[in-house]
């Protein structure tokens, strides 16, 4: 029997996609409420570039550690906003014969440890670090994962226009 309390939750995988498969995707990954926990845009030297929270710290210590879990993917860049993350990945699986791992894999492996490692550290244990789910796009050609580089390097210059910035 469904409820109808709550709002069905939009699907937001492409069903026809296994997201194992060789290719690049853009992700999204925000915070739980949105709270301004990663980092803080600070102006230097004219650019705007973000500070990390020691919070910010330990999701940048496990972002560059993605590919020790998984040597089929590579984190191409990324940014650590102050209330969400952009990664690039890249899965690459050729000739290895192991299965690759999901996009859902990595980014739960990456969201588990993180929130467990920020516990940890500040004695929370119980305390949510991100929101549910996360958005993704399939990387389709070299101008799209241009335009996402681009996104992604221009994310702190934009951060007052950012669909996800709050005072």
């Amino acid at each position: 029997m469904e409820n109808d309390k709550f709002p069905k939750r939009k699907i937001n995988r492409l069903k026809s996609w296994n997201y194992s498969n060789n290719g690049g995707y853009f992700i999204t990954i925000c915070t739980d409420n949105r709270k301004h926990i990663l980092s803080k845009i600070c102006v230097g030297d004219g650019f705007p570039v973000p500070q990390l929270t020691k919070t910010g710290q330990i999701v940048d210590d496990y972002i560059k550690n993605i590919n020790l879990k998984y040597s089929c993917v590579t984190v191409s860049e990324y940014v650590i906003m102050p209330n969400h993350i952009h990664l690039l990945l890249l899965i690459d699986n050729n000739g290895t014969g192991n299965p690759s791992p999901t996009v859902g894999n990595i980014i739960g492996w990456f969201k588990y440890n993180t929130t467990k490692s920020v516990n940890e550290k500040y004695k929370t244990a119980g305390n949510k670090l991100w929101q549910r789910s996360y958005y993704d796009h399939i990387i389709r050609d070299e101008k799209d994962y241009m335009e996402k580089l681009n996104y992604i390097l221009s994310n702190p210059l934009k951060w007052i226009d950012d669909e996800y910035y709050s005072d």
